[in-house]
């Protein structure tokens, strides 16, 4: 690290231009919505307190790019890479929050997702944050202002290999972008799959939201490779900034147009049920695999008094599960499964020589008009237009 020349601090004026209000009003968006989704009627989800906790940490990232970006950190200068921790952060939250509005639940083993950002605040608070003004002065020169102004002299403790972790933090966020970018499109496959739907399925509001923020997050991470690579050190920061805060805004549109995609399916009939989280993860489980192998919806007299005792739960947390873990009811619930049965069997040269009345019957179907209607809701296309196509 060396020495440096200059003994006296200087300081630039203030910048405000539109990046800097446009960031700001990102900032105070971002923490009204986060109160909401941690304090209002939409906390008791647990996919919403993780939202909230993501929001949070977008508000300290943008404040700090805020103050860096407009000067203001000359006079603040003990807050330099205040919030560069939340950059292990990002990609953790969106992960669990897609994960656990999908119904997945949240293990024990999930907070090891966590562990980085706390190992690197561990870190920080050992080579930085204990340090001196001259130390956290040069470290805001370095990010932003590189070689206009003069650093201070100071002597660095620690050798120089030490810091290499804070010279690489970028590649290692990447890099984190990168795995959990996998892992989210992974979760949603699995989901698709477990549903017998299209990855780019319309049929369920939650997977859409879930889908699109993926593939936001995803944009996201191109935005940040480019920025990089077209401005040195941390001086592109304003433009990142400024996607978050069109993402933030994006997320209050939505929250106000469709507030069913932020809040569970919770009828009032649910307030006082006796479910449990284990006992709602061991009948997913035993839901997929009947579904799979017995395929019970096949038979016209298939109800869910009768698929809960073979579940072996009561019908009201029958219900109550795939209202929150799936978002159907149980009548959408057999609907999607039979038409998806009806599918393979009209795609399939096997059973070319049946009428549509006849594979209607097949999956549980007693009426041809209840099998059109329920085909073409989830497919868009009557049976027979499907079959020619």
């Amino acid at each position: 690290m060396g020495k440096y020349l200059s003994k006296m601090p200087q300081v630039l004026p203030l910048k405000i231009d539109i990046y800097s209000l446009w960031i700001f009003l990102g900032i105070i968006q971002a923490l009204f919505l986060a109160y909401f989704f941690l304090f209002g009627k939409q906390a008791h989800f647990l996919a919403n307190k993780f939202l909230g906790v993501l929001l949070i940490a977008f508000a300290a990232a943008l404040s700090e790019i805020l103050l860096c970006y407009t000067n203001y950190m000359f006079r603040v200068i003990w807050l330099i890479d205040f919030a560069e921790p939340t950059n292990l952060l990002f990609a953790p939250l969106i992960f669990i929050y897609h994960k656990t509005l999908l119904g997945k639940q949240f293990k024990k083993s999930d907070w090891l997702h966590f562990l980085p950002f706390v190992a690197y605040i561990v870190y920080l608070s050992i080579t930085f944050y204990s340090k001196g003004y001259p130390e956290k002065y040069n470290a805001y020169l370095n990010a932003y202002h590189h070689d206009t102004l003069p650093q201070l002299t100071c002597e660095y403790t620690f050798p120089e290999w030490i810091y290499l972790i804070r010279d690489y933090i970028n590649e290692l966020m990447l890099l984190q972008m990168c795995v959990y970018a996998g892992l989210g499109i992974s979760v949603l496959r699995e989901v698709s799959n477990n549903e017998r739907m299209s990855f780019w399925s319309n049929q369920n509001q939650t997977f859409v939201w879930c889908r699109r923020g993926q593939l936001y997050s995803i944009l996201a991470t191109i935005v940040f490779v480019v920025t990089k690579l077209l401005f040195p050190h941390d001086l592109g920061d304003h433009f990142i900034a400024a996607y978050l805060t069109f993402l933030i805004y994006g997320l209050s549109f939505t929250f106000m147009n469709q507030p069913e995609v932020f809040t569970p399916r919770i009828n009032k009939k649910y307030e006082k049920s006796s479910l449990t989280s284990e006992i709602q993860e061991n009948t997913l489980e035993k839901i997929q695999l009947v579904m799979q192998n017995e395929k019970p919806f096949l038979d016209s007299s298939f109800s869910l008094p009768s698929f809960a005792k073979r579940l072996g739960v009561s019908p009201h947390h029958l219900s109550q599960i795939l209202n929150e873990s799936l978002g159907q009811t149980f009548f959408d619930f057999t609907a999607q499964h039979r038409i998806n049965e009806a599918r393979e069997m009209l795609s399939s040269p096997t059973f070319n020589h049946l009428k549509i009345e006849e594979i209607a019957e097949m999956v549980g179907y007693n009426s041809k008009s209840a099998f059109n209607t329920a085909f073409k809701k989830f497919t868009g296309k009557t049976p027979s237009s499907f079959r020619t196509s």
